[in-house]
Parts: structure tokens; C-alpha cells; sequence
């Protein structure tokens, strides 16, 4: 108990019944809640493809699998101080795993697509409540000189569980069906429920609760809504529509409202006094782009080997497994690292490192091999590692006791808010970049283009040796005796494979885009770092 820092009465009481040891069982307690939502958030897009198909949902309204997560959990992160301080640890994590495994059975008995995305949000809001809940635990019974280390214990559970969660995944769809991707995470979340009775402390707080700010929480849950329902909708009715316009400057409006309420409010939901502080602000700048990174590219990695390389599931799977093992070395030395070194540099090393990472995936076609594929993936999540450990210290380091639940929840709040427009804006670009590809590459394709003639003729011949196909029709401009072939139904299929070549060539060069557009905002994201630099205490 000596190196123990000053705690409140009943974690006094705890490290009192259980050692010094109790602030690895409460980690560990936390760490169970955190890793099913992790877990969650990542493992339902290699199934995504079979969801589409089993309910007939086009990629628009399947993004909202995804993207309606992460945008309940942003909204929910915001919660957590307030739900600490009223009701206590133990009772916020225990209730919250319990509506997670409830929302969890719905998503895996679910009958139809409103059910599913529905049992998604409860999911995410459920998430959102969660993961700030551990880094404030860890924080509260570890001294300043651990927690780094700390930090890097419990990472490899963060990031662990997106990276293996896919593996997993791929062997229930590739063996049994979507549907037990919901129920995996149910035995996690029970035995957090069981853990949480014997090692969360009650309520730390004293005196009256404080009132919850229900006009700013409304305020920020219409933003959320609103912009994400735009982003996700623009493709489908057209940006300059009136429905997309018009939700466009309703999140405008809601999101400037809510900053201008929570300034002026004695109990804001978000203090906007700590990005007053510059280590916090920047590494709160970072988090965004951060969030962006590790959510949008798990997001990409499992579509673009299923749907341009035809990877089965669990193969889509295993390629990211390699990174997730390696993590369990990088991690803990990350976070002894953390300890030693300034967290900028730290983190401004880990963002060049995924940035150098994502610039080699913007070179992937069709024929790149499963193990380079892999070892390019061990590489961003190499400097993932490097950035958590030190982007979670840094951010807290400069906050008083008091305040920990808050800043916990917001720079939770802002990473969690870069996933989900990351996530969004990187679909809306590969798939507007394969669209424009996709047109580019018709254009061209006629009777003067040589290279097209020539692979007509190539299938032509492999069909002739066949025996021929079933019957087809003949497209203009390729009649038969501008390609020497005199076969109306070969020819309908050497132009189908045609085309399905030049959808896959188009959506490659559209996924190359979208890699590339993450390293460029992995390298800009360096310069605010260094606000890190300046001591927080002068600052405040």
C-alpha cells in the first residue's frame, strides 16, 4: 500500500482486502469489458459480405453495421464521468456489460436488417460507456511512474482483440454462420459481470450527485446522427441533394450549438477547459487521427481481400492475425518505453511508422502475396503500439485526480469520433474513386484499343477449347468479325469477364486511394505533437 497513490475510501478498502496486487485484478476486470467491446467493433466486418447477402443490403446500408457502432459509442464516451460519479464503478460497469450481452443476443437472433443495426448502436452506445471506464481505473490505483507501463498491459488487450477478433470471426462464417460473431463476446461479458462484483469500488464521489446535462447530450447525439446519416447517404441521393444539404447544416448547426452550450452550462457534459491545455489538446488532435487510422483500416483490410482478391473469410481473417501476436511483445515494451521517454516523441515516431505502412498498402493489386500483405499490416500495428501507450499517459498526465473521468471520456470522445467519420469518409472515397476508375477504364475499352481486342481473343480461344458456353448476346462495337471469331455467346462472355475485370481493377485502384488518403493524414497528424512537449503544469 505504500507505493499506492492517494486513493478514495473505498478503494482504500479494496487494496486493504485483496494486497497490492488488487490493482491487477481490476485491471484485468477491466480489461474484460473493454476487450468484447474492441472485439465487437472489428469482428462483424468479415462478415459483413454474408450479412449483405443474407438480408439483401447494398454497401450503403451495410457501412451502417459499422459506422452506426461507432457512432453510438462516441456518443455514449461522454457519459462516463458523469455515470462515475453517480452511481459508481461497479455499478456502471456490471449494468452497462449486461445491456452490451443483451444487445449482443439481439444482433445474433436478429430477423431482418432494422433489428441488426439496431442491436449494433445498443452495442456501441453499451462501448461507449466502457472503454474510458478502464483507462480512469488504471490511472486511480497505479502511481504516476507505472502507468505507462500499465498502459501497455492493458493495450494488448485493446488492440489485441481487432486484430485476432477477424480470425476468429472468419471461422464462424466460413463454418457456422454471421450470426455467432454476436455470441462470442458474450462469456467475456459475463465473467466481467462476475469480476466486477468482487473487484470494482463502489461510488468514490461525495455529496449530491451533480445534474446531468441532458440539452448537451441531446445537442451531441443530433450532430452524431445527422452528419454521419450525410456521410453515409451522400453516394447514394447525390452531395448537393436537398436530403443530404439539409442534414449537413443540421450538423453544422447542432455542433456549434453544443460547443456554444457546454461553455456556458455549470455542469458540461464536456469540458472544454482542458483542450486549454496543450499536452491534452494535442494529443487529443492525435486521437482523431488515431481513431481515424486503426478503425478505417481494419474497416478496408477485410473488403479489400474478400472483394478484390477473394479471399474466403478466415483467410481475410488470418491475414491480420500475424500483426495481433506480434503486438503482445511490441505493446508491454511500449509502455515500459512510455515511462522513460517523452510521450511526443514516442507518439510522432509511432505515426510515421503507420503512415510509412499505409503507403505500402496504397501499392496492393490482386496479385499481392498473403504474406507481404501481412507483414506490411505488422508494420501500422507496430506503430500503433507505439502510439496508444504514450497518447493515453500524455493525455492524462496533466489532469488533477478530479477531473480523470472527464478527460478519460474526452479524448475517448474524439478518438472514438475520428473512427467514425474516418471509417465514413474512406468509404465515400474508395467508393467514389472506384467509380471515376471504373468509368475511365469504359471509355477506353473499343476495337481500337489493341490490348482489349488482344485479351478478347485470348478468352475467345479458351472458351473455343472448352467447347463453348451457354448462349449470350453480342455487345456493340465488338461484332464478330471485327475480332475474327465467329461465336455469339463465347463472345457475350469474353466481355462479361471483361468487365468483371475492369470492376476489380477499378475498385483496386479505388482501395489504393483510400490507403494512401490514411498515410497522408497519419503524417500531418506529427506537427501537433509536439504540444505535447510543454508541461502541463505551467500550462495550467
Amino acid at each position: 500500500m505504500s507505493d499506492a497513490p492517494a486513493l478514495p475510501a473505498p478503494l482504500q478498502e479494496m487494496f486493504a482486502r485483496w494486497g497490492p496486487n488488487y490493482r491487477w485484478y481490476v485491471t484485468v476486470t477491466a480489461m474484460m469489458g473493454t476487450i468484447s467491446t474492441v472485439l465487437s467493433s472489428t469482428i462483424v466486418n468479415v462478415a459483413l459480405p454474408d450479412m449483405m447477402g443474407a438480408f439483401g443490403m447494398g454497401q450503403d446500408k451495410a457501412q451502417l453495421i459499422s459506422t452506426g457502432f461507432l457512432a453510438a459509442m462516441t456518443g455514449t464516451m461522454l457519459l462516463n464521468a458523469w455515470l462515475l460519479d453517480s452511481f459508481g464503478q461497479r455499478a456502471t460497469f456490471s449494468v452497462t456489460l449486461l445491456l452490451f450481452i443483451a444487445a449482443s443476443i439481439m444482433g445474433g437472433l436478429a430477423p431482418a436488417e432494422p433489428v441488426l443495426v439496431l442491436a449494433r448502436v445498443l452495442q456501441g452506445a453499451a462501448a461507449g460507456i466502457l472503454q474510458p471506464l478502464a483507462m480512469v481505473v488504471i490511472f486511480q490505483v497505479f502511481p504516476p511512474a507505472q502507468r505507462g507501463s500499465a498502459m501497455g498491459i492493458y493495450g494488448i488487450g485493446v488492440v489485441l482483440a481487432p486484430a485476432l477478433g477477424p480470425t476468429i470471426g472468419g471461422l464462424m462464417v466460413d463454418n457456422l454462420s454471421w450470426r455467432y460473431v454476436f455470441f462470442l463476446v458474450v462469456p467475456f461479458c459475463a465473467a466481467g459481470v462476475v469480476l466486477a462484483t468482487l473487484f470494482m469500488p463502489g461510488r468514490t464521489a461525495t455529496g449530491p450527485r451533480r445534474p446531468f446535462d441532458w440539452i448537451g447530450f441531446g445537442l451531441m447525439l443530433a450532430f452524431l446522427f445527422t452528419l454521419l446519416t450525410a456521410l453515409s447517404n451522400g453516394q447514394r441521393y447525390g452531395w448537393l441533394s436537398h436530403f443530404v444539404l439539409t442534414d449537413l447544416t443540421l450538423a453544422a448547426l447542432t455542433g456549434v450549438g453544443f460547443l456554444w452550450w457546454e461553455v456556458r452550462t455549470e455542469a458540461p457534459m464536456l469540458n472544454l477547459a482542458l483542450f486549454r491545455i496543450p499536452s491534452f489538446a494535442g494529443a487529443s488532435l492525435v486521437a482523431v487521427v488515431f481513431g481515424a487510422g486503426i478503425y478505417g483500416s481494419t474497416y478496408l483490410v477485410p473488403l479489400f481481400v474478400q472483394t478484390i482478391q477473394g479471399y474466403t473469410p478466415t483467410r481475410s481473417g488470418l491475414v491480420l492475425m500475424p500483426a495481433g501476436l506480434l503486438l503482445t511483445l511490441v505493446f508491454p515494451i511500449a509502455g515500459r518505453l512510455t515511462d522513460r521517454l517523452p510521450a511526443h516523441a514516442m507518439i510522432a515516431v509511432g505515426l510515421a511508422v503507420f503512415a510509412y505502412s499505409a503507403w505500402l498498402m496504397a501499392s496492393l493489386d490482386t496479385n499481392t502475396p498473403f504474406w507481404t500483405l501481412a507483414i506490411w499490416i505488422m508494420l501500422g500495428r507496430v506503430g500503433l503500439a507505439l502510439i496508444m501507450p504514450s497518447l493515453n499517459a500524455g493525455a492524462l498526465r496533466a489532469l488533477p485526480t478530479p477531473l480523470l473521468g472527464q478527460g478519460s471520456g474526452a479524448v475517448n470522445f474524439v478518438r472514438q469520433l475520428g473512427g467514425a467519420l474516418g471509417t465514413n469518409l474512406l468509404a465515400v472515397v474508395v467508393e467514389r474513386r472506384t467509380q471515376l476508375y471504373a468509368n475511365t477504364f469504359a471509355i477506353s475499352q473499343d476495337t481500337s484499343n489493341p490490348a482489349t481486342v488482344d485479351l478478347l481473343r485470348q478468352v475467345l480461344g479458351y472458351t473455343l477449347a472448352e467447347g463453348g458456353l451457354a448462349e449470350g448476346g453480342i455487345a456493340p462495337g465488338f461484332g464478330p468479325e471485327s475480332i475474327g471469331m465467329a461465336e455469339g455467346p463465347r463472345l457475350a462472355y469474353a466481355l462479361d469477364y471483361l468487365g468483371r475485370m475492369l470492376a476489380a481493377q477499378a475498385g483496386m485502384m479505388g482501395y489504393r486511394d483510400g490507403f494512401l488518403l490514411t498515410a497522408l493524414g497519419f503524417m500531418l497528424a506529427i506537427p501537433p505533437t509536439f504540444l505535447m512537449r510543454r508541461r502541463a503544469a505551467a500550462a495550467a
